[in-house]
């Protein structure tokens, strides 16, 4: 990473391509708990339902089921799907019924079942109508009746609290309605500041206007006035991806026992912690006290999937199925689970099931509707392919440009005159198991071997869930691409793309692509100089948030500190060439800035350009042309009135900066391949050392140049280890913890600091003789059906054996 320019920013800007959805997963789940209808009755005067024969519950049913309990919050803004606003299908015969709206307020007020209820009989009646008004959804009305109430009795607290509470309702999208109803519940509290439920209130709209920290302190506050279960629970929520979230659902469980929710919760905050031990004992103990919990299942169901547990998470989707046929995340995951294992038929069949639920007019798509006709049109290529010699076709061909374009931006299925893929045909087969013992002993070694090296590159960072299926594909990639790189330096050639040729630098990353996109066919694992000339003009950015709002991307958070010196470093370069008479005094303001939030009020205060936020650019130097620069990657700084920032980096895929990088990595693996051939006839340590900066060298650029939509990382280290076992060098250090080894390429000032960086962890060793003996891996998997028999097969017999490592 070098210093590059500095350039202000008028905002955020369109987001498009790839990026981590740390921060928007925490805003979805924030949301999500804000019905929060654990702790006391299904039913509040905001949250309308229906009977058992689908009326409208009465008045007096809600008058019995309100809990009394203090610690209560009385109204809640969201539906269990964390919709803003609106108001239920039921069409409430009381909004067309005066007298039955009177006799329901009246039943409300004898038996005092709204907050804040006065000592006087006729208010009561008068503040119950108000509730009840607002119960049916007719929160105008419910308002007008407040003011009217409030102009007679302008500290009436019942009715300030009300019509804050019918604001909220009527729809935080509108900033107005939002503001409104802040301001009202402001207002209680400071005429009843003793009193949880209003701090809880009105942390329930701070949060999902991404007043995260605000809405921290409210519930914290609540707490201290009358712990809670449901408190800690949704503060935990709040805090999500942090010791301070597990931390906060333990207290909640402490205050309840049983508390299922609070279960599910923790487990889900350990599962994006990367602990999948502890992700399932909290699931566990969920299912326990109640195994028919279908979120619970959905979310260790989708953790299995993702820890490569295929089989088991299966189980979980089937089982929510059962419970709930219409869900769609379990029918989406169902069929995605069907299909990784080769079971093309049912998984096209659910993902089907999927693409028939059309979202209603007006109604937002789910991300499951949105990425299931891609899902149906990949498996159906696949199972095409089942039977074909890998080396004979290539998919970033074969697809249609416009089909991966929108894929990898997950955009909606809207493709002009697209043509759709084959249906099954039946004479192709689904994969069917195959057991570990049924492979020969050398092949059985081979498995073992790769599943060993394959968790050499798993991240230590919190946010990193261990993939043994990953870990495995990655594993024989590494094997695969040692033995092509081998062969490639005695001067054989290679089968590729239907072509016999000698080995260039993208067949030795395609080997490892290959392995990725088909250990998780759910992800889009495409060359982005492949996509159509029309989006590589307008640039295709690979984006990552790590800041959004007040939600912090823990997977990154190892690096702010060097981006943010770095940062403080580029705007002293650029005030000493535009402002050098005020260097000094922008020097000491940087000098008591420890956090990049802090950044933006310093650009501003001496920088009049800055508005809304700023950029910085870097470079990367290049190796073949001394002197010359590459664009490197773009940080960026905005911020709002309410002090949200989003602090990300970018990288953006532009056909002239492909170019740029592809010359550099050609000119490094033309004299890979030199030092290479003339190392197998003599391994002199200089000449071994050499091969090895220049196989770092050229992934350096790769890092920096992130031509792939999903997987670059792990393929490019997959890449690394392959090639450097094919110099007779093995890897045996593990990553550290907190590193992540694409941001240490990209922070890093040049490809010699990447590869000083990356050798300090690797420890390299001479590579066990044994590895010449395992059998070749393209030879033993030439097709899909075989690369996904053996990503089926269980590699528990492994720990029982003794893996060529040493």
């Amino acid at each position: 990473m070098r210093p590059g320019k500095m350039a202000p920013a008028g905002g955020c800007g369109s987001v498009r391509g790839l990026w981590v959805p740390l921060a928007v997963l925490a805003l979805a789940q924030a949301q999500a708990v804000l019905a929060l209808t654990e702790q006391y009755p299904a039913l509040s005067l905001l949250k309308r339902r229906q009977g058992p024969a689908g009326d409208c519950a009465s008045a007096g049913e809600w008058a019995e089921q309100y809990s009394a309990e203090s610690d209560s919050s009385f109204l809640h803004f969201h539906e269990s799907d964390g919709d803003i606003g609106g108001s239920s299908s039921c069409e409430s015969v009381l909004s067309l019924n005066t007298e039955k709206i009177l006799s329901q307020a009246k039943l409300l007020a004898e038996q005092k079942r709204f907050p804040f209820a006065t000592d006087n009989d006729n208010t009561n009646e008068e503040l119950a109508i108000a509730y009840v008004l607002i119960g049916n959804g007719l929160y105008d009305e419910a308002i007008r009746h407040f003011s009217t109430m409030l102009q007679e009795e302008p500290e009436l607290v019942s009715a300030i609290y009300g019509r804050g509470i019918a604001y909220g309702k009527k729809g935080l999208h509108d900033m107005k309605n939002a503001e409104l109803a802040l301001f009202e519940l402001s207002r209680v509290i400071s005429l009843e500041p003793d009193h949880p439920e209003v701090f809880e209130q009105r942390a329930e709209i701070l949060s999902p206007l991404g007043r995260i920290s605000e809405a921290l302190s409210d519930l914290t506050k609540a707490i201290q006035l009358q712990p809670s279960a449901r408190l800690y629970r949704h503060r935990g929520t709040l805090y999500f991806i942090s010791e301070e979230a597990i931390e906060s659902f333990k207290e909640a469980l402490k205050q309840k026992a049983d508390f299922i929710d609070a279960y599910k919760s923790l487990g889900q905050a350990y599962r994006e912690l990367g602990n999948f031990d502890a992700a399932t004992e909290s699931f566990q103990k969920a299912l326990l006290l109640n195994q028919n919990h279908v979120q619970t299942l959905q979310l260790k169901g989708m953790m299995l999937y993702h820890h490569g547990s295929l089989d088991e998470a299966l189980k979980n989707f089937k089982r929510c199925l059962q419970l709930e046929p219409y869900n769609e995340v379990c029918q989406y995951m169902k069929g995605l689970s069907h299909v990784a294992m080769g079971q093309f038929y049912e998984g096209i069949k659910a993902q089907t099931k999927v693409m028939l639920n059309d979202p209603l007019p007006g109604q937002k798509a789910t991300p499951e509707y949105l990425k299931v006709k891609y899902l149906r049109e990949y498996s159906r290529y696949l199972h095409a392919h089942l039977d074909t010699p890998l080396t004979e076709y290539n998919v970033d061909i074969d697809l249609p440009g416009n089909f991966k374009d929108h894929w990898a931006k997950n955009l909606p299925f809207l493709i002009e005159n697209y043509e759709e893929q084959p249906g099954l045909q039946p004479h192709i087969k689904d994969v069917l198991f195959q057991n570990f013992e049924s492979y020969k002993p050398d092949v059985q070694e081979l498995i073992c071997v790769a599943d060993h090296l394959g968790s050499m590159m798993q991240y230590e960072t919190p946010g990193f869930l261990p993939n043994k299926r990953i870990h495995r594909a990655m594993g024989l990639a590494t094997l695969e691409v040692m033995q092509a790189v081998q062969r490639t330096w005695t001067n054989s050639k290679v089968r590729m793309n239907g072509k016999t040729r000698l080995m260039q630098w993208r067949d030795m990353f395609d080997i490892a692509v290959k392995w990725r996109r088909i250990a998780d066919p759910d992800q889009p694992v495409l060359w982005l100089d492949q996509m159509p000339a029309r989006s590589l003009s307008r640039g295709f950015n690979n984006h990552i948030n790590l800041i959004r709002g007040q939600v912090i991307n823990m997977r990154y958070l190892e690096y702010f500190e060097k981006i943010l010196h770095f940062i403080k470093d580029r705007i002293l370069v650029y005030h000493g060439a535009n402002n050098p008479k005020g260097l000094l005094e922008v020097r000491e303001a940087l000098e008591k800035v420890h956090k990049v939030e802090d950044l933006l009020p310093i650009m501003k205060q001496f920088n009049s350009k800055t508005r809304d936020g700023f950029t910085v650019n870097t470079k990367v130097p290049s190796l073949k042309d001394q002197g010359k620069e590459y664009d490197g990657f773009t940080i960026t700084i905005t911020g709002d009135k309410v002090g949200n920032i989003l602090f990300s980096v970018e990288t953006q895929t532009t056909e002239e900066r492909t170019q740029l990088y592809h010359a550099e990595i050609d000119a490094l693996y033309k004299d890979l391949t030199a030092k290479g051939k003339i190392l197998i006839l003599s391994a002199e340590l200089g000449e071994v050392d050499a091969v090895c900066n220049l196989i770092l060298s050229l992934v350096y650029y790769f890092y920096n140049l992130m031509p792939l939509s999903r997987g670059s990382s792990v393929i490019a280290y997959s890449v690394i280890m392959g090639a450097l076992m094919a110099s007779g060098k093995e890897v045996s250090g593990k990553i550290p913890k907190g590193k992540l080894v694409d941001f240490e390429a990209m922070t890093a000032p040049g490809s010699e600091a990447f590869s000083k960086i990356a050798r300090s962890w690797m420890n390299l060793k001479s590579i066990s003789p044994s590895y010449k003996s395992l059998p070749s891996v393209s030879e033993t998997f030439p097709t899909l059906r075989t690369m996904i028999e053996v990503l089926n097969t269980d590699s528990s017999h492994c720990l029982k054996k003794t893996v060529v490592v040493v």
